[in-house]
């Protein structure tokens, strides 16, 4: 499966079919990311509904905190 990940082109093996997978996969911590899926953001309750299919762009934003 291909997807555009932040703009860069990234090659999975294995059938990811959700975005809850991709983060996984990505070892992304859900609580401090926005996902957006082809132009929509996703909430975090959308994460393990959202289908992924060849093609897709997705740009995933951390949040940092500090102080």
């Amino acid at each position: 499966m291909k997807l555009t990940i932040n703009g860069q082109s990234l090659t999975f093996s294995n059938r990811i079919t959700h975005v809850d997978q991709l983060l996984h996969e990505l070892d992304v911590k859900v609580k401090t990311v926005v996902v957006e899926l082809n132009r929509r953001i996703l909430t975090r309750e959308d994460h393990d509904e959202a289908v992924l299919k060849d093609g897709d762009c997705l740009e995933i934003v951390h949040f940092v905190g500090g102080g």
